[in-house]
């Protein structure tokens, strides 16, 4: 499966996450795409919703958010209103973060959204963790026959499976499920990544992070597990502030999150039991068989005057009991590697 020009599952995919971290300036986003790219990040993501799109303006209890999240005493209108990145932005963002050769995409919301972001051709749609019930929306953007990206924050085992069979209905195979916490920030305990090799297992799909938790632990140990995606919220500078400024990463935080990752890869490597040139080097200071005392030609070797010890150029250790108590055909003087023609 490719994402534009990225091959997905060759290395990981490093998404920032711009959300609500703009300040409704759009040359601070464009400094924060650039800020990303030069913090290694792969693709930016940005949210295409309006307040009236996603939901509606109301003050009773329902519509106002509570339970102990960052935004309590909202309304979510008032929430949204805050948070939109401008439609009329997006086209302008997206030829400034192929100008800097990053992936631009974003999540919609509503088919509107979707069918708006299709004139863009972006090349993957993302779906919201709370989208996820939505199987209408997921099945028509699935429709538009590019990759779908889906995070699983409040999802059940039942909900995934719906969500990715609105996928299949629409013809669309190119399914990422990204394993998320939705808590903002989540608790590192609440992070559960060895979900992320069963969900590859259950579903038969690639899956990622969409991570909120406080620093960079939690994505590298993901990468671990066979992530393919990460996807973490960045801000240029949190005196930016705003709705989402408390769990993103500045840029050298995510600079370091980036370098993590990479080397969690190569350390991951592959699976590989080759003799390589350093292996062969280092046996050189293996152990091995040994006189550690003068022998005369006639003694007995025993577990005294012979011992395994480094380096390596005797006979291996396994061969010790197959020798004590045999004879020395010749004089050993101390320090002599113990060798076949010693004996016989």
């Amino acid at each position: 499966m490719r994402i534009a020009n990225f091959h997905i599952g060759e290395r990981v995919l490093i998404v920032a996450e711009i959300s609500a971290n703009h300040g409704h300036n759009i040359n601070i986003a464009k400094d924060t795409f650039k800020a990303a790219k030069e913090a290694g990040a792969d693709a930016v993501k940005i949210q295409t919703y309006t307040a009236d799109t996603l939901t509606i303006k109301c003050d009773s209890e329902r519509f106002r958010l509570g339970g102990g999240t960052l935004w309590d005493g909202r309304t979510l209108y008032d929430l949204y209103s805050e948070a939109y990145t401008p439609w009329e932005w997006q086209k302008e963002l997206q030829a400034c973060a192929h100008e800097l050769g990053l992936i631009f995409f974003s999540t919609p919301f509503d088919k509107t959204a979707a069918d708006f972001l299709e004139n863009l051709n972006v090349p993957a749609y993302k779906i919201a963790s709370f989208e996820i019930t939505d199987t209408p929306l997921i099945e028509y953007v699935a429709a538009k026959g590019k990759p779908v990206i889906i995070s699983t924050g409040i999802a059940t085992l039942a909900d995934i499976e719906e969500a990715a069979n609105a996928c299949i209905r629409a013809g669309n195979h190119q399914i990422i499920l990204l394993k998320c916490t939705s808590s903002y920030p989540a608790p590192i305990e609440e992070a559960n990544l060895k979900t992320i090799p069963n969900m590859r297992e259950t579903f038969g799909v690639e899956v990622g992070l969409s991570d909120h938790t406080l620093g960079i632990t939690v994505p590298v140990v993901s990468v671990a597990l066979g992530a393919a995606v990460i996807e973490k919220h960045f801000i240029l500078d949190k005196a930016i502030g705003g709705p989402d400024a408390e769990f993103s990463l500045d840029a050298a935080e995510f600079r370091s999150m980036v370098k993590a990752v990479r080397e969690a890869e190569k350390a991951l490597g592959k699976i590989s039991y080759d003799m390589t040139e350093n292996k062969r080097k280092n046996r050189l200071l293996g152990r091995s068989l040994f006189a550690v005392e003068d022998i005369k030609a006639g003694d007995l070797l025993t577990g005294k005057n012979i011992r395994s010890i480094r380096p390596a150029g005797g006979l291996p250790p396994k061969y010790l009991s197959d020798i004590i108590n045999k004879p020395a055909v010749r004089g050993i003087k101390k320090g002599t590697p113990i060798t076949w023609d010693i004996l016989y």
